[in-house]
């Protein structure tokens, strides 16, 4: 067992053989920025102070030769080697944020529902103790003897008293656990979930208005945080921003509905990127070219984005063209799972 030391806060973490820095951190309690969790996105990149630790396989486009020779390594797939691993990380004060994940946690598929031709929803109720989580993490699901890896999917309700969790699992024809999930689990069966995971946990209850843009199942999380705050009583104005290509890929319209005749603050605005039909009652065009229009100045909301990584980088440019701040930009781009 090592121990893991975060600068400049001086705080210890313990960290058993076989552990990822990102993995011990995590159980805990700490939060680190992650998202792929296998080396390819870069978003747990942190500078090594001192000790020495194996790398693992990590994808050069996520962590440079030369960040590498600076001393920086991607945390979600680097296992200490020294007794003790210096890692620069947090405030002075490195206050924990996160619940430990907690491995294989055995549930049942109570209901499963066709949101879109493209996205099934799972609710899914524990037989053991909830998962405590935030609004706006995810979960790892998968099944070894059905051949479907484990994959990640974010955690589209919040926390209910009997802990049922509702996944939003977008079928991609090169993705295994996608396939599994639309083509062979039913409500009855037992799953094994591990979580929760990542730092999508900006709370929106901040003393700013809060824009919401998603696209395709990315807006599970937004659904996650927005159904928190707006249970919280939260004063400020939401708005979010849905992107479909077609009216059927916009869904959860009626929740949509309720929010907006139930919470004077907030809005619903869904957009298509596709031909509209004459009936549509929407917006058109894609959201990063749309939010000029609709937000001349985004300097003083907090900003969460879900979807694609291509859809997020995008309406982050388009956001932070229009003043947003990067303390009040919360993002959580979706990695292929077949990659």
């Amino acid at each position: 067992m090592g121990v893991i030391r975060l600068h400049p806060s001086g705080r210890t973490v313990e960290c058993d053989s076989g552990l990822t820095v990102l993995e011990a951190l995590e159980k805990a309690g700490y939060a680190l920025p992650n998202n792929c969790r296998a080396g390819a996105c870069g978003e747990c990149k942190v500078k090594v102070v001192s000790g020495h630790f194996d790398q693992g396989f990590v994808l050069d486009m996520a962590l440079s030769q030369d960040e590498r020779r600076q001393g920086y390594g991607l945390m979600c797939m680097a296992k200490p080697l020294s007794d003790e691993l210096v890692i620069e990380w947090g405030t002075d004060a490195a206050g924990p944020k996160l619940f430990p994940p907690r491995e294989q946690q055995y549930h049942v598929v109570t209901d499963r529902v066709v949101r879109t031709p493209r996205i099934i929803e799972l609710k899914l109720r524990p037989l053991g103790e909830p998962m405590r989580y935030w609004p706006g993490q995810y979960v790892q699901l998968g099944d070894a003897a059905a051949g479907a890896p484990v994959r990640s999917y974010s955690l589209a309700s919040a926390p209910r008293d009997d802990g049922e969790i509702t996944l939003q699992v977008t079928r991609q024809e090169a993705g295994i656990t996608s396939r599994w999930v639309h083509e062979q689990l039913l409500p009855g069966q037992q799953v094994k979930v591990s979580g929760p995971y990542g730092t999508f946990i900006g709370d929106p209850a901040v003393d700013t208005p809060v824009l919401c843009l998603a696209a395709g199942s990315g807006l599970a999380p937004i659904l996650a945080l927005t159904e928190a705050a707006l249970r919280r009583g939260f004063k400020q104005r939401v708005t979010l921003l849905y992107s479909g290509r077609t009216p059927d890929d916009v869904y959860d319209t009626g929740l949509m509905a309720w929010w907006t005749a139930k919470h004077r603050g907030f809005s619903y605005r869904p957009t298509l990127t596709g031909p509209a039909p004459a009936d549509w009652n929407g917006l058109s065009g894609r959201i990063p070219a749309l939010l000029p229009t609709l937000f001349p100045d985004l300097s003083g909301h907090s900003v969460f984005v879900a979807g694609s990584t291509a859809f997020v980088d995008d309406c982050v440019a388009a956001a932070r063209a229009l003043g947003a701040r990067d303390e009040l930009l919360h993002t959580e781009g979706f990695y292929p799972g077949a990659a």
